[in-house]
């Protein structure tokens, strides 16, 4: 078992605290906002909500699809098993993925320069956060590489 520092948890809790504060850096957070051209607002809201939806239903689908498997920490729990079905046939984090997505569609909801850089703050962390992760399942799991190999890790086809 490693050695870790008590502020860190052994199942990663302090990734969890972090994400919270991000989560709140995102939706609470100073929007840097002087209003953007005309143009750009007009389409910065509905595109901005429709990311909000489509990254909200991403995110509930692959956790409804984890079912008992879901957990907050980057550790798997014990009883998890290897999904690679569904979402998870496109993405390796799709929860990650729709929380993303989500994020950047708050931020051109709310026209939001700040905004803006701190969903991309959330997607370097989320990339640190799984990347301890996969860390944990390829340890659990020997089809784990070949997965990963196949499957982007935050945002299809790309990343």
């Amino acid at each position: 078992m490693e050695k870790h520092p008590w502020w860190r948890g052994r199942r990663g809790e302090w990734y969890v605290a972090l994400q919270l504060c991000l989560f709140a850096l995102v939706v609470f957070g100073p929007t840097g906002g002087s209003a953007w051209p005309a143009p750009l607002a007009a389409l910065a809201g509905p595109a901005g909500m429709a990311l909000i939806v489509v990254g909200g239903l991403i995110s509930a689908a692959a956790a409804l699809h984890l079912g008992p498997h879901l957990t907050p920490l980057p550790h798997p729990k014990d009883s998890c098993e290897l999904i690679d079905s569904g979402l998870y046939a496109w993405v390796r984090h799709p929860i990650y993925c729709g929380i993303i997505l989500a994020a950047f569609g708050w931020a051109l909801y709310v026209q939001g320069v700040l905004s803006l850089l701190w969903a991309a703050l959330l997607v370097v962390f989320f990339d640190i956060k799984s990347r301890r992760e996969e860390a944990w399942l390829a340890a659990r799991f020997p089809a784990y590489a070949d997965y990963r190999r196949r499957v982007r890790k935050l945002i299809p086809f790309i990343y």
